[in-house]
């Protein structure tokens, strides 16, 4: 284990063993990189593989797309003030996801120039900030735009993987290996 900053052990590929060494395997072969937060998160291989899990599951079986995965991503990485993970979907939602530099920046904001895309962030936004407190006037407004009870339990499982993964490398002070965004950068400082 390598130590880092301050925060939690980072689990050093060359050493992992069993599951963490085939879950290390499997998101080198789908990112070419094994980011600071999956060595973090290998503490506890259980965990790993969870996120893991979810995370292919919604991707490869989700209604959302990329792009509007990457927005909610930013948008919560910007609420929870988040830089690692505003840093790795910054990068990944322009680089992978094609969203132009203008559209991940507002998505930052919760504002997106595609109406279903801006239903969603505004139901994202309500989730994040109010702690899942949907009014009923939320969900009539969302279900108005399109989306379905299903979309919505989608929204709400990327706000939970968001916060997870915000909270676990705020609280790992997980040193950021993706080009660097701050939450409290302005909107010309997007990579």
């Amino acid at each position: 284990m390598v130590l880092g900053m301050q925060g939690l052990h980072t689990v050093d590929p060359e050493q992992a063993t069993g599951d963490t060494a085939k879950l290390f395997t499997a998101t080198h072969r789908a990112l070419g990189v094994i980011p600071n937060l999956a060595r973090v998160m290998a503490n506890n291989p259980t965990v790993l593989k969870g996120y893991v899990d979810v995370v292919t599951a919604l991707s490869a079986q989700g209604t959302l797309s990329a792009g509007v995965r990457e927005r909610i991503a930013l948008l919560v990485a910007q609420e929870n003030r988040s830089d690692y993970c505003l840093s790795v979907h910054a990068f990944r939602g322009t680089r992978v996801a094609g969203l132009t530099t203008a559209e991940a920046t507002r998505a930052r904001r919760g504002e997106a120039d595609d109406p279903w895309a801006a239903a969603v962030l505004d139901l994202a936004a309500v989730v994040v900030r109010d702690r899942g407190a949907v009014s009923d006037t939320q969900l009539a407004v969302a279900r108005h735009a399109g989306l379905s009870d299903g979309h919505v339990v989608e929204v709400i499982a990327h706000v939970a993987l968001g916060v997870f993964t915000n909270y676990l490398a705020t609280a790992a002070r997980i040193d950021v290996d993706w080009p660097l965004v701050r939450h409290t950068d302005g909107e010309d400082a997007m990579p």
